[in-house]
């Protein structure tokens, strides 16, 4: 009787495997295609973008002495700059541009200006 049960232990996983090995294999599914975010085309404002920018909308207030621009986080559409204006070298001031058609333009030009005003 000993001898049957290790028998019929040995021989039942064999013959499952077996048995496995007859049905047919899934059908292969079709994989979507993932579409790459499309690249900016226009290239990422720096400081001198931003001064140009600046003196174009806002051409009553003081020049931008220095700026620093960088995207607001990763993937972010927008771009914060920081800037100071006239003598002051600090960067005391913000405005986040926006990606327009054919350049970056300044989400909020009011706010922006007042800081020069």
């Amino acid at each position: 009787m000993k001898n049957n049960a290790l028998t019929l232990f040995a021989i039942a996983p064999l013959a499952l495997l077996a048995a496995c090995g007859e049905e047919p294999a899934p059908a292969p599914v079709e994989t979507p295609v993932v579409a790459e975010p499309e690249a900016p085309e226009i290239p990422p404002p720096d400081a001198t973008f931003f001064t140009q920018k600046f003196a174009e909308i806002c051409p009553n207030a003081e020049p931008v002495n220095t700026a620093a621009c960088r995207r607001r986080g990763m993937g972010s559409p927008e771009v914060l700059c920081e800037f100071g204006l006239g003598d002051d070298e600090y960067l005391r001031h913000e405005s986040i541009l926006v990606q327009g058609e054919t350049e970056w333009e300044i989400a909020d030009p009011e706010t922006t200006c007042a800081a020069g005003a």
